[in-house]
Order: structure tokens, then sequence, then C-alpha cells
């Protein structure tokens, strides 16, 4: 028997007690964005999820190919009519056995998906204030920069963020450097040149985040570089912005007392655009 909220019941009532993604954290997941019926930069997905589940030795199925996620997520949003514009999410978790030592490396997944409102990225112009969150760090290690089932600093920092009247706050490393904000890569323009962390400052190995590297370095005069962004860097920025596979780019608009201007991050989003429009 197990008690559920103060009522008993048969321990096979209820998977809770075996899934190691709910007991441990034992699960990765990639976050799908869903235009016109096409997922996109679903390659860039496959590949970041296959590489998640060795880091963490997951045994990948022979039949996980790319063709077959595509299929088995296009075949929930058919099912819920919602391809013109979507949201999807994949989870892979360890299947059952084991305490902190898994008796198996097997897997299974979890589909689900829900309806967006437009299938092409919307810019926002509206106020977007943001702060840093210090109660807890993000670690400069390969795990920070994968997609676990394990997010209680972006929860926590969610939490802060509403009860301080903040859009989204930025992270910082056990360094104290600014990583990522709590649902994206975070971008700073200084001048003539952009700035994001790299890899090996604990940030996520955003798909969004190699988009807009790729487009940033056809823009004109623009250098593009990786490079370690302290909360003093902050005040000296002319712009910043962060990036998420559902959102596309989203422009912060003011950071403590310092206000920045949006143009890049708008042209960022205008050429996002065009290059999701080509996959049609």
């Amino acid at each position: 028997m197990i008690n559920f909220n103060g009522t008993l019941l048969p321990q096979d009532n209820t998977e809770l007690t075996q899934n190691r993604g709910f007991l441990y954290g034992d699960a990765v997941f990639e976050t799908l964005k869903i235009c016109n019926g096409k997922i996109l930069f679903l390659e860039d997905h496959y590949f970041r999820l296959m590489a998640s589940m060795r880091v963490i030795r997951m045994e990948i199925p022979m039949n996980f190919t790319l063709e077959f996620l595509e299929e088995q997520v296009l075949e929930v949003v058919k099912a819920k009519d919602i391809l013109s514009s979507a949201r999807a999410r994949i989870t892979v978790c360890r299947n059952d056995g084991g305490f902190y030592l898994p008796t198996t490396n097997t897997i299974s997944y979890l589909i689900h998906a829900t309806s967006l409102d437009d299938a092409q990225y919307v810019f926002h112009k509206s106020d977007y204030e943001v702060d840093l969150f210090k109660d807890f760090y993000i670690t400069k290690q390969l795990l920070s920069s994968i997609k676990t089932t394990n997010k209680l600093v972006n929860i926590t920092g969610s939490i802060f963020a509403s009860e301080n009247g903040l859009d989204n706050c930025l992270l910082l490393n056990d360094s104290k450097n600014v990583v990522e904000a709590l649902q994206g890569n975070l971008f700073m323009r200084v001048g003539n040149k952009l700035i994001t962390p790299p890899l090996t400052e604990g940030c996520l190995n955003g798909i969004m985040r190699k988009q807009i590297l790729q487009l940033a370095k056809k823009v004109d005069g623009l250098e593009v570089v990786e490079d370690i962004i302290s909360p003093f860097d902050l005040q000296k920025a002319d712009e910043l912005f962060l990036t998420n596979v559902i959102q596309g780019v989203r422009p912060i608009t003011q950071y403590r007392k310092k206000k920045f201007d949006t143009q890049l991050s708008e042209q960022l989003s205008w050429k996002l655009n065009e290059l999701i429009s080509s996959f049609n």
C-alpha cells in the first residue's frame, strides 16, 4: 500500500512510486516548436537529445531514429489538431528499478503537446524587467548544459521573480558570472559586439542560441563572441535579450535602473522568421 494525499492506495495504483524521473530526476527532455506541420530545428533537437542520453548513460534504442521521433511527435500533434502551431515536449526517463544505482539503462518516453497562438515568432516590445537571482547557482559542468528534469534553480528563481514583480531573472554560476536567464540563453550587445556566455560557463546548450549565433554572424559590422559576462558588464550593455525555441528572441528592457534598446534583437527576430519561412 501507499499513502497518496492521506488516502491508502494499492502500490500498483500509481507509477510514481517506481518512476525514476519522478523519484530522482533521472530524465532528460526536449521542448519543440511545431510550425505548419514541421518541427523547427529538428536535427538540432534530435542530436542534443541523443547526446544528453549518452552523457547520463541511458541506452538508446535502435529504433530511436530522427524519423521515428518526428513521427511520434507529429502523431500527438495531429491527434490534437494543432499542426499549424504547437509546443511539444518529449521526456525520456530511465526505466524503473534500483535506487541511485539503476538496475537497467533502458528507457521510456512521454510526448505531450499544447497549441500556440502564433506559428511565427512574435517580437514583443513591452517592458521586460530582470534582476539577478543569487539564492542558488549553476555549476560549471557538462550536466548544466543539457536539459534534465532537475530544474529546482529555475523553479525557485521563477518564484523569486514573481514575488518581486520581475519578468525574469538572470542566473549566476559558481564563479559569480552571469550564465543565462530562467527560460533561455542570454545575449548582451556592447557597441558593435554581441556576447553570449560559452558553454563552459554552465549555460544550456540552447537550440535557439545556436540559431541566433549563426544569424548574428551574418549581420554587417557586428562582432559575435562567446565570452564571460560579469554582473558589472550588464550595466555597460546597450542591449540585452534572451532566446529560447518557443519565444524566439525576447528583448530585456530594464535591469535594475539601466534601460536598454531593442534594435538588434528586433533585427534578429525578423531574420529568424525569414529562416523558418524557408522551411515551408
